[in-house]
């Protein structure tokens, strides 16, 4: 069987590279795909055809993804949540370092020097003054949310000598074992947000977080205090922002996000979205995204969906494999294994998760599952899909 993948963005071909020729057709342009693979694509205006079984982020943001839509149609959507994290924790830090020391302000004004010689060496050791900084050993920087990219934020920013605080009350244990001994943690946004010099947002951009960081919180802070947002633009207030800025309460803000209002303030530092723009950061995210849509395609095994549990489950030797995706309710697996039973088949191994409203089952059974099994199943109210993997076989994906 040959898997079909459309590409709706120039996607790295180290990762493309991961999907065997003999097994994948990859084009830009493809009729009835299996899934696509895309960037900041928008696919929210576009017709999404039937046959697509998943959809990769080569990224981790997925607000360019109708997810919402999928999860109805049983399509789980893959994002590569780390693959950037050093690229951005980079960026943060060159952040810190641009605004500590004044750095953008100091190169134009170099840039606007019109003297020579001498005069432009006395104008030099004269404007200087004006952009003394501080250095960042000793100051305290907070970090909003601890997922990959902030926990390497933390452990870099105390490498160089900061006192770290962090905030996520949903961190998992992985992260937690990453983050260092000595990083604080704070109770809450709010305490975070009073007791740092620095603060750092990586919190994905959902209702909760929309606006997090408004007139009310702004006030919190000290004086003077850096707020550095590479998360989403909607993440902050933009107008509080930037009374903050004229009123003193914030000395900069450094954005991934440009905007008209944020562009003429001579305290903002504001970047094109450059966050995962290396070579290796797009290297990485292509890559997770093709070993986790092959893993899934070949195998039915789910890893780093947004919509979708993670679901692994080893294939059974000499099995045959069905997955199914329904609607999270009561007696699904029974009326699943119930119809496996009347075709006669014997039940190897089953695994069943569970993601809000999304349920998803593995299923490998000793014998090649008939049409009408496939097509039983699918008839059962609240099934949204089923696929038939074949004999997956023990060293597959």
């Amino acid at each position: 069987m040959t898997f079909k993948i459309q590409t709706l963005n120039n996607i790295s071909a180290k990762g493309l590279d991961r999907l065997p020729r003999d097994l994948y057709e990859i084009a830009s342009e493809m009729s009835k795909p299996d899934a696509i693979i895309l960037r900041s694509h928008n696919m929210h205006d576009m017709a999404i055809a039937d046959s697509v079984r998943a959809i990769g982020r080569a990224g981790a943001g997925v607000n360019n993804i109708p997810v919402a839509d999928m999860s109805k149609r049983g399509v789980p959507v893959f994002n590569a949540p780390g693959a950037n994290a050093n690229a951005v924790k980079e960026l943060v830090l060159a952040g810190m370092l641009l605004s500590s020391r004044n750095l953008m302000s100091a190169w134009r004004y170099v840039e606007e020097l019109t003297s020579t010689g001498e005069d432009l060496k006395k104008e030099v050791e004269a404007g200087k003054k004006r952009f003394k900084g501080v250095e960042l050993p000793g100051r305290t920087l907070g970090v909003a949310g601890l997922g990959a990219i902030g926990v390497n934020v933390a452990n870099a920013a105390q490498a160089l000598g900061m006192s770290v605080q962090g905030f996520d009350p949903g961190i998992t244990v992985n992260n937690a074992w990453r983050l260092a001994a000595n990083v604080s943690q704070a109770l809450s946004i709010d305490e975070l947000l009073s007791r740092s010099d620095y603060v750092s947002l990586h919190v994905p951009l959902v209702d909760d977080t929309r606006g997090l960081v408004d007139a009310k919180r702004l006030k919190l802070m000290r004086k003077g205090a850096v707020l550095l947002n590479f998360s989403r633009a909607e993440i902050v207030e933009e107008d509080d922002v930037l009374a903050a800025l004229e009123a003193g309460r914030l000395s900069y803000y450094v954005c991934d996000f440009p905007s008209e209002k944020l562009r003429a303030h001579d305290r903002v530092i504001t970047l094109p979205h450059l966050g995962a723009s290396t070579d290796e950061a797009e290297d990485n995210s292509a890559m997770m995204i093709a070993d986790q849509l092959r893993d899934f395609l070949e195998v039915g095994n789910i890893r780093n969906s947004v919509n979708f549990p993670e679901a692994i489950m080893p294939p059974t030797a000499s099995a045959h494999r069905l997955a199914v995706v329904n609607h999270n309710v009561p007696n699904m697996v029974g009326q699943i294994s119930s119809t496996l039973a009347r075709h006669e088949h014997n039940i190897a191994d089953l695994l069943n998760k569970s993601k809000g409203e999304v349920a998803y089952t593995l299923v490998d059974v000793d014998s090649p599952v008939a049409d009408e099994a496939i097509a039983e199943l699918g008839a059962i109210e609240g099934v949204l899909c089923v696929r038939y993997l074949g004999a997956v076989g023990s060293d597959a994906g």
